[in-house]
C-alpha cells in the first residue's frame, strides 16, 4: 500500500486516542455513506485514519452504524489497525455514537481526540497542530475545540477527565452539552486554517468543495447513483 503522503510525527505531547465518528445514515447524501467519498483516490475515511496514524495518535477507533458492512468491505480499518465500534443504534444521534466509542477507550489515554468522518483536508499537519495547541492549553481547561473566525470546528480533543464526566452523567450528555455545562473548562482555540471547518454533508456541499479547490470527491463505482 502505498499512501504515504507526509512523515510521520515527532513525539507527540501527550499520549492520546482516537476516535473517528462514520455511524449516519447520510440522509442529505442519498443514503449513501459520505465517508466513503473518495478523493484522490482514498476515501475520506482513510484519509482521516491516515492522518491520525501518521499524527501519532494511537489507540484509534471507528464508530460505525447506518453502512456498517458496507463500510467495513473497504478493509480501510485494518490497514490502520482502528478498532470497529458499532452502534446498534445509530438513529439515536451523534451523542449515542460518540459515548459508544468512548467506552471502547482504552485506560491509560491522557486525551481523546474526537473526529469526524467527512473532513477532505484535514491531514497528519492539522492533527499536530491541534495536539500542540491541546498541550500548551490555558491553565483550568480541559477541553479544546479550534475556532476559525469565530466559528467552531473539529476534530476536537479534550482530557480523560471529560471523558470520564461524560460517560458517568445523563445518557444525553456528549461534547457539545459539556461544553455548555462547563465553558471556562473550554479552551476556543483561534486558527486561520479553514479545513478545520470543512466537511461534506450535502451534495451541495460536495459541489461546492470543487469550485473551492478545483479537486473532485467521487463516488466508488456502486455508490455512483442519482440519489
Amino acid at each position: 500500500m502505498d499512501l504515504a503522503v507526509e512523515q510521520p510525527s515527532k513525539a507527540l505531547p501527550q499520549c492520546v486516542g482516537g476516535l473517528v465518528l462514520a455511524a449516519g445514515a447520510g440522509r442529505r447524501m442519498g443514503y449513501r455513506p459520505k465517508c466513503l467519498l473518495q478523493l484522490e483516490g482514498l476515501s475520506l475515511l482513510e484519509r482521516q485514519l491516515q492522518a491520525l496514524s501518521l499524527a501519532g495518535v494511537t489507540p484509534l477507533g471507528v464508530v460505525l452504524g447506518h453502512h456498517a458492512g458496507r463500510i467495513l468491505q473497504e478493509g480501510v480499518l485494518s490497514r490502520w489497525a482502528a478498532q470497529a465500534v458499532l452502534n446498534p443504534r445509530p438513529d439515536e444521534g451523534h451523542v449515542s455514537s460518540l459515548r459508544m466509542g468512548l467506552q471502547a477507550m482504552p485506560l491509560g489515554l491522557d486525551a481523546v481526540l474526537v473526529a469526524l468522518a467527512d473532513q477532505p483536508l484535514i491531514t497528519a499537519s492539522s492533527i499536530q497542530a491541534v495536539l500542540q495547541a491541546f498541550a500548551q492549553r490555558p491553565a483550568g481547561t480541559q477541553l479544546l475545540q479550534p475556532f476559525v473566525e469565530g466559528l467552531p470546528g473539529n476534530p476536537v480533543v479534550f482530557s480523560t477527565s471529560v471523558m470520564a464526566q461524560i460517560l458517568t452523567g445523563d445518557t444525553l450528555l456528549g461534547v457539545r452539552q459539556w461544553q455548555q455545562a462547563n465553558p471556562d473548562a473550554v479552551y476556543r482555540w483561534a486558527t486561520p486554517d479553514a479545513h478545520f471547518r470543512l466537511d461534506v454533508d450535502n451534495e451541495q456541499d460536495r459541489q461546492q468543495f470543487e469550485k473551492l479547490t478545483g479537486q473532485s470527491l467521487r463516488w466508488p463505482d456502486d455508490l455512483n447513483f442519482q440519489p
